[in-house]
């Protein structure tokens, strides 16, 4: 909650931000040239993971210059999901948009996302139509995820969207309410509303410093992260393969029995046994495996630890006790929507 009154800031920027200190500047004056065309009642709060570049030190050198700017600053490592659900919780504005420092989301985009939710629009979905200077890994592992989450997901997420979008605060409260442990932002937004506005563009290279987002798993993680929270269809998956091996088996049993029985011969030795034995024991294995992912999600959703520590706010409502941050929390996801 800031402490700003409601209604006195129109939007709210949420830049969820980890040891990207070259950026801070360039992305600053962007925006502040961008969104000054449609507004000017407007807070750019970063959500700050522990860095060691300095990006703290700048922000809050940055916040006593600038009384726009407002700060999280996070007692341990949050992540970027829950870095910018933290921003979402504690931001004043009547939207709210979510955008990355590094400029590879493009700021000019800011004033038409504000002219479509003046129209009455709630979630306004940037798409990128070309992915400039990402690798093949990541560009591959967000197809397959998308693909695979629309065909056997149970809630449709929009294909080549990122967490860049704008929210209308209707929006915002409800996707605060959905009280998950990990957070697949796209997901929950999507649960909350299906209606989105598509914004097409061509998303650049990174202009300064280099990515923090590991391309070999970055993009597997998220996309298993979206994938065992948003679908079932790996456990189904698993069903169906055991009833295929056990047909498999069957037939097979069947075939032998038939070939003893009428006196042709069968060869000797072990070799096909032991084939057959590591096929379905590794399957098993790789069952097992699934069903321990939704068993570690089930255990960490029962334990209900919080999602974010706050070390210190710049602008902000601060405080140090876990408790009065989650009844914080909470509070706003029980505002009538």
């Amino acid at each position: 909650m800031s402490k700003v009154l409601a209604g006195a800031v129109e939007i709210s920027i949420v830049v969820p931000i980890w040891n990207d200190t070259e950026s801070i500047q360039p992305f600053l004056q962007e925006l502040e040239d961008s969104i000054s065309k449609e507004t000017k009642r407007y807070e750019v709060i970063f959500c700050v993971d522990p860095s060691t570049d300095g990006t703290e030190q700048q922000i809050k050198k940055l916040a006593m210059e600038n009384k726009k700017i407002r700060a999280l600053f996070f007692a341990s490592r949050a992540g970027q999901s829950a870095s910018t659900m933290a921003g979402l919780a504690h931001a004043s504005g009547e939207a709210v948009i979510v955008i990355d420092v590094d400029l590879q989301d493009p700021v000019e985009l800011i004033p038409l996302m504000i002219q479509h939710w003046r129209k009455g629009e709630t979630l306004v979905l940037p798409r990128r139509i070309s992915r400039s200077g990402e690798p093949l890994t990541k560009r591959l592992t967000a197809a397959l995820g998308y693909s695979f989450l629309n065909r056997f997901g149970h809630i449709p997420i929009p294909k080549n969207t990122g967490d860049f979008r704008l929210m209308d605060r209707t929006l915002v409260r409800r996707v605060l309410a959905l009280r998950e442990s990990h957070i697949f932002l796209r997901g929950l937004v999507a649960v909350a509303d299906q209606n989105p506005v598509l914004i097409d563009f061509d998303r650049p290279s990174r202009p300064k410093g280099r990515t923090k987002y590991n391309k070999w798993f970055g993009g597997i993680r998220s996309g298993m992260n979206g994938i065992v929270s948003f679908s079932s269809a790996l456990l189904d998956g698993i069903v169906i393969l055991g009833l295929l091996l056990a047909l498999i088996s069957f037939f097979l049993g069947a075939r032998l029995a038939l070939y003893k029985i009428t006196g042709n011969y069968v060869p000797p030795g072990n070799a096909s046994l032991f084939v057959v034995v590591t096929f379905v024991g590794g399957m098993q294995l790789v069952g097992i495996g699934v069903i321990g992912l939704y068993i570690g999600r089930i255990f960490e959703e029962v334990k209900n630890r919080p999602r974010w520590y706050i070390r210190e706010s710049i602008g902000l409502y601060s405080t140090d006790d876990l408790d009065v941050a989650r009844s914080h929390l909470q509070s706003k996801s029980r505002l009538p929507l």
